[in-house]
């Protein structure tokens, strides 16, 4: 499949005019990241096509409405049209390439400051985008449906059921204002480069109240975020390890080592609950 992958994002670039002499894999997971060299793009690519079409096209969609701000996200290769581009089954979509800086030089401050910038911006804009709970909607189907989760125990099922369902409605029934957020604002998706910090993946961006960003973000990031509702995060923190768990137990999650993630993130649950003395039981 890589090696599929690889030649039809090749074969794509080269006939959009890049010059491409080599393509290493930076992330592989449900989607690709390729760098081409020496043109210096980054390819995204996922298939099926059918499946990954639509999602690819909003994060283009994202990338375009956030074109003035990109001192904050990951932009679009001008030299490329900004479509979803199909070869041999799959979608491809090409953006600039970010020399990284190392990870561990981005402080708190810088992150937390990196994430209120992004809010800011993304309150200014008016896009279609899903609500966050249609994400753990996604997720409760998947812990719902035993033969896409076959591998959770009854308990772990049980956990998962109960707290999604629970932290879903405690989220809404604070009735927080609301806004267009990254949705997966996490370590991951936090590049600090040469150019400033950039926030890459987008296709996750969805409505709901910052504390569901925030709770993506280290702990001690968080403290830094002033104007957050403590109890609120706190909800959102567990309902996002939920989500997470949910996803890693997925039969077709790609991710490497899936099952002890899952595990792990189900021990961080049942401990957070008991740590504040939620009961998501009823």
């Amino acid at each position: 499949m890589v090696s599929r992958a690889l030649a039809a994002t090749v074969s794509l670039a080269s006939e959009l005019g890049l010059i491409v002499d080599d393509a290493i894999v930076i992330q592989n997971s449900n989607r690709l990241a390729v760098r081409l060299v020496p043109c210096d793009v980054l390819a995204r690519v996922a298939a099926p096509v059918r499946r990954n079409h639509e999602v690819a096209a909003f994060e283009l969609e994202m990338a375009q409405g956030l074109g003035g701000a990109d001192s904050l996200v990951g932009v679009l290769e001008p030299r490329v049209q900004p479509i979803v581009h199909v070869r041999d089954g799959f979608a491809v979509t090409y953006w600039k390439y970010y020399e990284p800086l190392p990870a561990g030089d981005i402080t708190p401050d810088e992150y937390a400051r990196a994430l209120e910038g992004l809010h800011a911006t993304l309150r200014q804009l008016a896009v279609d985008a899903p609500h966050f709970t249609d994400r753990v909607d996604e997720a409760q189907a998947i812990v719902r449906d035993g033969s896409r989760s076959p591998d959770l125990a009854d308990d772990d099922r049980e956990l998962l059921t109960n707290t999604l369902r629970s932290l879903r409605r405690a989220v809404v029934d604070r009735r927080a204002n609301e806004q267009l957020l990254h949705g997966e604002p996490h370590a991951g998706n936090l590049l600090k480069t040469a150019n400033g910090m950039r926030f890459i993946d987008l296709e996750t961006c969805c409505h709901g109240p910052v504390e569901f960003d925030i709770a993506h973000v280290p702990i001690e990031v968080g403290r830094r975020y002033a104007s957050a509702d403590r109890l609120l995060l706190r909800y959102c923190r567990i309902l996002m390890l939920s989500m997470i768990a949910a996803w890693r137990a997925d039969r077709g999650d790609e991710l490497p080592n899936r099952h002890e993630k899952c595990d792990v993130l189900l021990g961080e649950i049942r401990k957070a609950l008991d740590h504040h003395g939620i009961d998501v039981r009823h």
